[in-house]
C-alpha cells in the first residue's frame, strides 16, 4: 500500500511503501454551531475539506484587502496580481475570486464602481473595487494577528507579502513562528526517515530528500530574516536557490 506525507509544505509529497493496513476513516461528532457543517455525525475527511476551503477563503480575503489597500483595481487586474502572489500551485479561478468579492461587498469591506476603460481598442466599462474604511480597518486587524494561522502554509506567503504594513514586533513573531513550525516538521520527518528508508524505492527516497532540503533552505532564510529584523536592516536577504 502507499501513503502520502508532507515535509514542510503541501508540494513536498513523500511516497513510501508499507505493509500495514490503512486505518479506517473515523466518524466524529460535530458541534451544532460548526459553520457550514450539518450537526450530528460526519466524515472526518469531509470536515478537513471544509476547513481547508474556509481557510483558503480567508487567505483570499486577506490578499484582496492587502492589494486594494495599495490601490483600487478591477477584477482582471486583481486576479492577475493574486495569482502572482499565490504562485502557480494555487492559481485562482474566477469561480473562487468573485464569491469572495461578493462576500466582502456584503460585509462592507470593499465597494465597487464602474469606470470606462482607457484602452483605445475597447471602451467597455469595468467594475473597479476599492476598500472602505471598514475594509482598511479589517486589513490592519488581520495583519496584527499573531498565532498559528499566521505562519501556516496557506497564509504565511500572504502575510509576508504585506509585511511593510506591520511593525517589527509582529513581523518577528510571525517569522519565528514559521521557523518553529518548519523545524518541528523537519524533526518529525527526519525521525521517520530512518524507520522508512528501507521500505522506500530510490525515487521516493529522492523526493523525500528534495523536500527536506527545501525546508532546510527556508529555515536558513527565515533565520537570516529574523537576524536582519533584529538588526534593523531594511534589505531582507534573498532565499537561496
Amino acid at each position: 500500500m502507499r501513503w502520502t506525507g508532507y515535509a514542510g509544505h503541501p508540494s513536498y509529497v513523500v511516497h513510501a511503501r508499507t505493509a500495514h493496513p490503512q486505518p479506517a476513516e473515523r466518524i466524529v461528532a460535530v458541534p451544532n454551531n460548526t459553520p457550514g457543517v450539518h450537526a450530528g455525525f460526519t466524515n472526518q475527511r469531509y470536515i478537513g475539506t471544509i476547513y481547508r476551503m474556509a481557510r483558503r477563503g480567508d487567505t483570499i480575503e486577506l490578499a484582496v484587502l492587502g492589494l486594494l489597500h495599495e490601490s483600487p483595481m478591477h477584477g482582471y487586474e486583481l486576479r492577475k496580481r493574486l495569482n502572482l502572489m499565490l504562485g502557480w500551485r494555487s492559481l485562482l479561478s474566477w469561480g473562487s475570486l468573485y464569491p469572495a468579492l461578493k462576500k466582502m461587498l456584503r460585509a462592507g469591506w470593499i465597494e465597487e464602481h464602474t469606470v470606462l476603460s482607457e484602452s483605445t481598442t475597447s471602451r467597455r466599462p469595468r467594475i473597479v473595487y476599492e476598500p472602505t474604511e471598514a475594509g482598511r480597518a479589517e486589513f490592519v486587524r488581520l495583519m496584527s494577528e499573531v498565532g498559528p494561522s499566521a505562519w501556516e502554509d496557506d497564509t504565511f506567503d500572504i502575510r509576508f507579502a504585506f509585511f511593510s504594513s506591520t511593525d517589527m514586533e509582529i513581523r518577528l513573531r510571525v517569522l519565528e513562528g514559521r521557523r518553529m513550525r518548519l523545524q518541528e516538521r523537519l524533526e518529525r520527518v527526519q525521525g521517520q526517515l530512518s524507520l522508512t528508508q528501507k521500505e522506500m524505492d530510490r525515487y521516493a527516497a529522492e523526493l523525500q530528500r528534495h523536500g527536506v532540503e527545501q525546508v532546510q533552505r527556508e529555515v536558513h532564510w527565515l533565520s537570516e530574516l529574523i537576524q536582519a529584523e533584529r538588526a534593523g536592516s531594511s534589505q531582507p536577504p534573498q532565499p537561496q536557490n
